[in-house]
């Protein structure tokens, strides 16, 4: 029986659909399907009710998955038993703020898992690291740039608000508008240029730097936002998200490394962007270049 198979059964009946597994696991829809598919076979039952909303376990896959989580967890255990000990390799990554906890644990823990004996140190992304997790738009010289994930932002309202009822909010809506300011944050810099070119602005009621609080400031009604268009936000009740008319607000979010000699450490990392960068192409039909350097990007003016 495939093993990779039982993982990838184990994380779609935790996750509840096949999307959620694929982001999950970095791989392709198509990729946990067959994997199910060929794994029901085998067994010849089905473990899963495919539904709109995603997957429901059948009774089969109820009495299949601590079974298969046994294995799983043994086979990590042997792994771990016969595992020569070396020196861990200790790898400094710089991490930019607000890149979603969900993600960025699921992405960190992949990374672990396939590194070898690895020892993460999490900084700043402007101090002394190996590699950086940023957005394309602070790429440095020197650097090269795997993308990972492309965020596009929503004005997020608080619940019940008169704008809120609208499908879409225009820019002169934002004119006079409480808000709360995330700096430093490229997408902010870049709804700054569009209000400042019609000649609007907004009322400053906070400046944040982190978007969970500026998300609980927004529910709590004390101003509109900007904020990536991540499923857990758009999934909240307190806060409502609604794109801007003719304003496409987008940031690319991924791995700078050393172009010359990068250290052996980071090719998980690198190899998980990209089948994370992937996926996201599959779910958004979008095309870009990965793994381009700097010297080779337009920069935006700042």
């Amino acid at each position: 029986m495939d093993v990779r198979s039982l993982r990838y059964f184990i994380v779609a009946y935790e996750s509840g659909s096949i999307s959620a597994a694929a982001r999950r696991c970095h791989v392709a829809q198509p990729s946990i399907s067959t994997a199910l598919g060929q794994l029901e076979e085998r067994l010849g039952t089905p473990l899963f009710e495919r539904h709109r909303r995603g997957i429901t376990a059948t009774e089969e896959g109820h009495r299949l998955y601590p079974l298969a989580r046994q294995v799983s967890e043994n086979l990590d255990a042997i792994g771990r038993l016969f595992r020569t000990d070396s020196p861990p390799t200790p790898v400094r990554l710089g991490l930019m703020r607000s890149l979603g906890a969900s993600r960025m644990t699921t992405l960190l823990k992949e990374y672990i898992g396939r590194g070898d004996n690895l020892a993460l140190t999490l900084v700043n992304p402007e101090e002394r690291c190996d590699a950086r997790i940023i957005g394309e738009q602070d790429l440095a010289q020197g650097e090269r740039f795997q993308p990972i994930w492309h965020d596009s932002y929503r004005l997020a309202l608080p619940s019940g608000h008169s704008l809120a009822m609208q499908t879409s909010i225009a820019l002169g809506d934002l004119d006079g508008l409480p808000f709360i300011w995330r700096h430093p944050c490229a997408a902010m810099e870049q709804l700054a240029v569009a209000l400042n070119a019609a000649e609007l602005r907004c009322q400053i009621r906070a400046r944040l730097r982190t978007i969970e609080y500026t998300l609980g400031l927004v529910a709590a009604g004390v101003g509109a936002s900007l904020v990536p268009a991540w499923p857990e936000i758009l999934a909240r009740h307190d806060v409502q998200c609604r794109p801007i008319d003719g304003l496409a607000i987008h940031q690319t979010i991924g791995v700078a490394y050393p172009a010359r000699n990068p250290p052996p450490a980071l090719a998980p990392l690198l190899t998980l962007g990209k089948e994370a960068w992937g996926q996201a192409g599959s779910d958004e039909g979008s095309q870009s270049r990965p793994d381009a350097t700097a010297s080779s990007r337009l920069r935006p003016s700042r």
